[in-house]
């Protein structure tokens, strides 16, 4: 299976503000993460709008994760921004193996499968101990230090 670019971004992003619990702004996370800072602030507001991330304006504003939204899963997250979209497209252009193919229905069950396995992870266990100290050398400054 394969997220698109934004959902991975998304997924790093979340991992990212997770670590301590503190707030970063959309320059730092673009920083951090070598993102052009348009494309962060357009997937930091898709994680706003589904609850993965709150935000706040202001010179001690930023973005930083709900402490409730650290036991969601990943699997959860995936699909809040993939949506429902096959792992392949047989109907546009119409493919000529549809009537008798089992490709599709496979794919299907492989991509059931993926998100599956997906559930079973929390953005908490994605930075425990040795990710999240990792995670913190990549932002020199949170968002209550700025000058």
């Amino acid at each position: 299976m394969h997220l698109i670019r934004s959902t991975d971004i998304a997924l790093r992003v979340v991992m990212l503000l997770a670590t301590d619990g503190g707030r970063l702004t959309v320059d730092q996370l673009s920083d951090a993460l070598e993102v052009p800072r348009h494309h962060m602030a357009k997937v930091v507001q898709r994680l706003q709008r589904h609850g993965f991330v709150a935000t706040a304006r202001g010179r001690t504003g930023g973005v930083g994760v709900p402490p409730t939204a650290l036991d969601t899963s990943v699997g959860a997250v995936v699909r809040a921004l993939e949506g429902d979209r096959e792992a392949v497209d047989c109907d546009g252009p119409p493919c000529p193996l549809r009537g008798g193919c089992h490709l599709r229905s496979a794919l299907r069950t492989a991509q059931r499968a993926f998100l599956a396995v997906l559930d079973d992870v929390t953005i908490r266990a994605l930075v425990a101990d040795p990710a999240g100290p990792v995670l913190l050398d990549l932002v020199p400054h949170r968002a209550g230090d700025l000058p």
